[in-house]
């Protein structure tokens, strides 16, 4: 068979018919109205008697109806069919919402062609993202106002009530009109009957696209859709994710709940939180600059601070230091002590100490007179820890000692 029933007939989900052939755990029926997967829409789900159908495919054509249990009908048997409206629903709101969604996308960018699609699992199946993607191949830029946009289209869409009707054509016919959206490596079951027709799903004055999905007969069956998350999975490919019916209220809730909260804690009117949040990255980034600065000026005036010990010919100042994490002390000791001017060291080496317990160690040397993580690797092995570097710039923590301990042993070593 070429073409799908539940493409022609997608409101019908209890039929009779016979079994065919049975092969293990696959079903061949004499007629079906399950739908295979196929073309980026999941399987129909559902009972053949009362044994659950647990996926469709399609082999060279024909329908497979997998079963959990082999053999669990026979050839010949007449058997009652139920299709799982719940997700035969889904599906067919998700499908032809893509197909609004590819109509709005033609009328917002100048050069557009469509690129793929692929139905998520169904809400309230295990690991379903309950989202539908649909892929466009444009140069156009998608930014949030843009998707803002395209909501809004597909939403008018579903407003207006529009006529879903699906018919096969010639396929010449079909593929010279430039208005019909086609994609040969994603789209498949979209012949009729005859290998030469093409079957055509249009939403009336909207789109047109050679199609072999379920759909349903009137855009207002699709119910909200919102558009959730945009990417980039290749050059000049846009994939835009969306949902619609129940998942698509509950992510607009969702985001109406967020922006909401956001609003009242920023005392902003919801339509400026975005540049209430940009003012204050602003102000993070000017504070953060500010500390960074205290931090630098801290370890300056610390290392003015510290007095001269000399130690394997060698001019060490060692002392112990607050307010200051590991990294930030060894990159202001970096910027301090190895100057390119060997006389604008403070001296041959500087080590900090962090003041609290378990403290951690910096040191960090000027020249080749100290090896910073021989140095490191003596303290760590008198008290414990770990830590590593190089011979410029080394540091270690969890020490179990007192800070003043280990800035006695660094004096002295």
């Amino acid at each position: 068979m070429s073409g799908q029933r539940a493409a022609a007939e997608p409101y019908t989900t209890q039929f009779s018919t016979s079994v065919r052939a049975v092969d293990g755990c696959d079903v061949y029926l004499e007629t079906t109205y399950f739908y295979a997967e196929s073309g980026g829409q999941p399987a129909d789900t559902g009972r053949i008697g009362t044994h659950g159908v647990e996926h469709v495919r399609l082999d060279d054509g024909a329908v497979v109806h997998e079963l959990a249990e082999p053999d669990a009908v026979r050839p010949g048997q007449s058997v009652l069919c139920t299709i799982d409206w719940e997700r035969r629903m889904y599906c067919m709101r998700a499908h032809t919402a893509s197909h609004a969604l590819y109509g709005a996308a033609r009328r917002l960018f100048d050069e557009v062609d469509y690129a793929g699609f692929d139905i998520g699992a169904p809400e309230g199946e295990l690991g379903g993202d309950e989202t539908v993607r649909i892929d466009f191949l444009t140069d156009a830029e998608i930014d949030d106002e843009t998707l803002a946009d395209l909501e809004r289209a597909v939403n008018r869409v579903v407003w207006d009530a529009r006529e879903v009707a699906w018919e096969t054509t010639p396929a010449d016919e079909a593929f010279e009109r430039d208005d019909v959206a086609y994609n040969a490596a994603t789209e498949e079951g979209i012949a009729g009957g005859d290998a030469d027709a093409v079957r055509l799903v249009t939403i009336e004055d909207w789109d047109v696209a050679a199609c072999g999905g379920t759909h349903v007969r009137n855009t207002r069956e699709i119910g909200p859709v919102t558009l959730v998350d945009r990417s980039n999975p290749g050059a000049g490919r846009t994939r835009v994710e969306f949902a619609v019916g129940p998942a698509g209220i509950g992510r607009r809730r969702d985001e109406t709940v967020a922006a909401t909260a956001a609003a009242r804690r920023l005392d902003v009117d919801v339509e400026t939180v975005p540049e209430a949040l940009d003012r204050l990255r602003e102000e993070r980034d000017d504070l953060a600059d500010k500390a960074a600065d205290l931090r630098e000026s801290l370890v300056d005036a610390r290392i003015a601070a510290l007095p001269d010990a000399e130690r394997d010919d060698a001019v060490w100042r060692v002392g112990t230091i607050e307010g200051v994490g590991p990294n930030d002390a060894a990159d202001a000791l970096r910027e301090r002590v190895q100057s390119d001017d060997p006389e604008a060291s403070p001296a041959d080496a500087v080590a900090l100490v962090g003041a609290e317990r378990p403290p951690f160690v910096v040191v960090v040397a000027a020249g080749d007179a100290v090896d910073a993580a021989a140095e490191i690797e003596d303290v760590t092995d008198a008290f414990g820890g770990g830590g590593g570097g190089d011979a410029d710039l080394a540091q270690g923590g969890g020490l179990d000692a007192d800070p003043g301990d280990v800035v006695a042993y660094l004096r002295e070593a």
